[in-house]
């Protein structure tokens, strides 16, 4: 009797057996497909560099006009952690076999140098530069004539990312995607809340989100103006340090530093017994010039209204107000966008916006960038088969990102991608005790040593 049903089971359900056999044709057309990477950043390349390295096919996508675009924008910035810290090891294999020029790999690079001298050679590279499309903005993600709701048969169908270049549409068929986007321009609002208001949105001509070139190009923008600096990590006090320089030559120049910890103190971090020497070095210079009355510190401030007003810009604080500021610089971090990923299934911790099973590892209430354990393909799956989301943006909001260990991260997922579940399994990062973190150093800086902030 079994066997009976067995027979009627596959001769007499023709629907049955075309089903089948459209999910096994439909299988090995996907499996033919590339691997769409997502953004040119350091990254998004060494995820080529992997997938290179193992013979399997890929296109990378990147909304900039050129790759590291997104660096670019702070390219006068140095970063604390020195050059052998931030190649990734795949990505130098294929860089030496070029004839590339090595840098000094104890130096420490500029975001200018690590496009100019790092990213472009490798794009350039003939295992990749024919797989980069710039100017390729990614609209969103799906799956081929499968929405969000439909479980049946989706594994065995391709995904379709759908672009624009100069406002022409196109679309690109996929086996798998790695969204490595990041989350730079996508800055996090001054208000305490975290919530975009409308006032602070109209005010966007006199706000700059993250460190604007101030002994260079932004000069003039804030010569002898009452500027608020808004922010309690590192990244602020490269700013605030920039702006004591600019007020040696402009002295009119008003600096305003608004903090929503109880004390200043808690911002200078270990100073001289910081593990990491230009790192302590930072929270002493910032510690000097609080001392010396160069910046007026207003703390504890939680800004509720962000406003314009007839004497300039004007905060409306928890039991306090502050107004005439000519502009300013907002340094809160940065929040990841999943806009173009909304028809995929995803599972994004509700607090640090980060790949859900990363979220108890980068917390930064609880880690520093120096105790993230190493963590690959493994923790950053997501409900959508074949599909991730690395680096920066898989950290969500959390500060702790390092590069070293997104190139761990892509290292590990290419490898689960060829079908080498042993490599994707075993955990690669090489880092000291210390962690390395990188620091915003302004190259025109004075300071010998690095001037800005972990883990950015």
């Amino acid at each position: 009797m079994t066997a009976l049903n067995d027979n009627i089971q596959g001769c007499c359900n023709p629907r049955k057996n075309d089903l089948e056999n459209n999910n096994v044709t439909n299988k090995k057309i996907t499996k033919q497909l590339p691997v769409v990477i997502i953004g040119a950043g350091p990254v998004g390349l060494a995820a080529a560099a992997h997938l290179a390295r193992r013979d399997q096919s890929f296109i990378l996508l990147e909304a900039g006009m050129e790759v590291g675009a997104n660096i670019k924008s702070w390219g006068h910035i140095r970063l604390f952690s020195p050059w052998r810290y931030n190649i990734d090891k795949a990505a130098m294999n294929l860089l030496n076999a070029s004839g590339w020029a090595q840098p000094e790999l104890e130096n420490l690079p500029t975001g200018q140098e690590l496009v100019e001298q790092y990213l472009q050679p490798l794009s350039k590279v003939p295992e990749i530069i024919p797989f980069v499309y710039l100017n390729t903005k990614v609209l969103s993600i799906g799956r081929k004539d499968v929405d969000k709701m439909k479980t049946a048969n989706r594994e065995n169908v391709p995904f379709v990312i759908h672009s624009e270049k100069n406002g022409e549409y196109r679309s690109f068929e996929a086996r798998a995607v790695i969204d490595a986007s990041g989350t730079w321009g996508n800055p996090n609002p001054a208000v305490s809340s975290g919530v975009w208001l409308a006032d602070e949105k109209s005010l966007q001509e006199k706000i700059y989100y993250g460190i604007p070139d101030i002994l260079e190009k932004e000069q003039q923008r804030y010569a002898n103006k009452r500027i608020a600096v808004v922010g309690g990590g590192h990244s602020a006090i490269n700013t605030l340090l920039d702006l004591a320089k600019l007020k040696e030559y402009y002295p009119e120049t008003e600096i305003l530093w608004i903090l929503r910890r109880q004390r200043v103190e808690d911002a200078y971090g270990g100073e001289e017994k910081d593990a990491l020497e230009a790192r302590g070095l930072l929270g002493s210079r910032i510690h000097n010039m609080v001392d010396n009355q160069q910046v007026n510190v207003i703390t504890p401030f939680r800004i509720q209204l962000v406003r314009k007003s007839g004497e300039g810009i004007e905060l409306i604080g928890n039991q306090s107000r502050l107004d005439g500021i000519d502009e300013m610089i907002v340094n809160t971090g940065c929040r990841p966008n999943f806009s173009i990923i909304n028809e995929l299934r995803t599972s994004i911790d509700s607090s640090t916006e980060s790949v859900k099973a990363l979220a108890p590892l980068i917390d930064p209430n609880i880690h520093s960038c120096g105790t993230v354990r190493p963590h690959g393909e493994k923790e950053l799956r997501q409900p959508e088969k074949d599909f991730y989301i690395v680096g920066a943006k898989s950290y969500g909001r959390a500060p702790t990102f390092l590069m070293a260990t997104g190139y761990e991260q892509v290292r590990s997922v290419a490898a689960y991608l060829s079908g080498d579940l042993n490599a994707a399994e075993k955990l690669e990062l090489d880092l000291p005790e210390t962690g390395v973190c990188s620091v915003n150093l302004n190259s025109k800086s004075s300071c010998d040593g690095p001037a800005s902030a972990c883990c950015n």
